[in-house]
């Protein structure tokens, strides 16, 4: 298992220790996890990406596509047939499934839908404008004056 140490980031970085757990909790991440179902993820725009995933099988009412906070979750189970099926052989798997995502700060779902089989979920990047850069205009001469709010005596 490989051991990275953070320290140097945080001498020279302020509010990035959610950034160095996400990175550890990356690294501990079982190689043999799950890969069901397959998926991509897309930058379609300057502050815009697609997450597609393969359901082949799976209808809009079968699949739950849930965010909050900083994390995406799709998951899907398929509703108990009352028929009963006889495969001779079964290459489409149809089991349960869940997938998490960890979204970046100001990353919004912007809409999903379920086209031949491929599930897309659009996801926006809106950065408010108080987070935006501002230019600060530099004021010439001395101090400036302090500016009475209420000319009332005590």
């Amino acid at each position: 298992m490989r051991s990275f140490d953070f320290a140097p980031l945080f001498r020279s970085t302020i509010g990035f220790d959610g950034m160095a757990n996400l990175l550890e909790s990356a690294l501990r991440t079982d190689e043999q996890a799950s890969t069901y179902p397959p998926y991509n993820i897309e930058k379609t725009g300057d502050s815009a990406y697609r997450l597609t995933m393969a359901v082949a099988g799976f209808g809009e009412e079968d699949i739950t596509i849930t965010a909050q906070d900083n994390t995406l979750v799709v998951s899907g189970k398929l509703a108990k047939s009352d028929e009963e099926r006889k495969f001779l052989y079964r290459g489409i798997a149809g089991r349960a499934f869940e997938r998490r995502f960890e979204l970046a700060e100001h990353i919004r779902v912007n809409g999903a839908s379920l086209v031949n089989g491929l599930l897309h979920v659009e996801l926006v990047k809106e950065v408010p404008e108080a987070m935006k850069p501002r230019t600060i205009k530099i004021q010439n001469g001395g101090a400036k004056q302090p500016t009475v709010l209420e000319g009332k005596a005590a």
